[in-house]
């Protein structure tokens, strides 16, 4: 019976061994020489507990300059289920006469499990900082042992080149092609109802036999030849986008021949303004904006 309790007890002592509050501590650094002023050092500690323990950020270093010589540019904490990853980039402005040894300072590392406090030392890391270039400038019999820095290589302007004179075509092309719908190039047929709503504007109702021929002669250029009422179906088969105003075109064609050969048609002031709204609807289309 004695027996059997001194192992309970053994075991329990045991048990209590395996159970470490922190389970895994490493710290992660580069090379530890061989940096200069300007430099920037990445540490990484990566630490597993146990389900429970929690980090307390507050024990980490606060971010910005730690001494005369060196800043804690960036601090980033992960946490992965029981495992936690702390992330620290250092930059040193220290500038050597000579190679020197420096140290990046250690800090304490504080966990909260309940009321209770662990702590979690971080060493200090040494590492070498070198001078940019030696404090006085050697000669040799021929010339100066040290030689001036390289000049920069000139970047590359042919992209910004290429892109300049692409976006220059383009606008080109664009502009020609407004010109177009516009009506701006001589014998073009989206110039026909511009013209013949230039010419229209001079005249007045006492003019409708102006008007009427200066309307035709525009349909009769468009059609490549006269046109007539009768030939409307066929006129929109080539041009279908003039079918949506057939009503304004029965008008004038009906209108057109009453005036000419029944002799029957009376002038008014609105005739010539349909007329004129005709040749605007026309303009709009030979445009596009229609």
């Amino acid at each position: 019976m004695r027996v059997g309790l001194l192992i309970l007890l053994l075991l329990a002592g045991c048990s209590g061994s395996v159970t470490e509050p922190v389970s895994y501590f490493a710290i992660e650094t580069p090379r530890p020489f061989g940096y200069v002023i300007g430099d920037e050092i990445a540490q990484r500690i990566v630490i597993e507990t146990r389900s429970g323990i929690a980090l307390q950020t507050s024990s980490l270093p606060a971010r910005g300059q730690i001494n005369r010589w060196l800043n804690l540019t960036q601090i980033n904490v992960k946490q992965q289920g029981e495992q936690t990853v702390i992330n620290l980039r250092y930059q040193i402005f220290y500038a050597p006469l000579e190679v020197k040894m420096l140290s990046l300072p250690g800090f304490t590392l504080q966990f909260a499990q309940g009321d209770n406090t662990l702590s979690k030392d971080v060493p200090d890391w040494s590492f070498t900082v070198a001078p940019l270039r030696e404090l006085a400038v050697r000669k040799n019999e021929q010339h100066e042992y040290m030689r001036p820095d390289v000049r920069p290589p000139f970047l590359s302007g042919s992209a910004a080149q290429m892109g300049l004179w692409g976006s220059f075509l383009v606008s080109v092309l664009l502009g020609v092609y407004l010109a177009y719908l516009y009506g701006y190039f001589p014998q073009s047929r989206r110039r026909v109802f511009k013209q013949a709503l230039k010419q229209l504007a001079k005249l007045s109702e006492g003019d409708m036999a102006q008007a009427l021929t200066i309307a035709h002669k525009a349909f009769n250029k468009l059609n490549s030849r006269p046109l007539f009422q009768h030939q409307l179906a066929d006129f929109y088969r080539s041009h279908t986008e003039y079918q949506r105003i057939n009503q304004l075109l029965d008008w004038f064609f009906d209108y057109s021949y009453h005036y000419f050969f029944s002799g029957k048609q009376a002038v008014m002031p609105e005739h010539l303004q349909k007329i004129r709204e005709l040749l605007e609807q026309c303009r709009k289309i030979e445009r596009g904006a229609l």
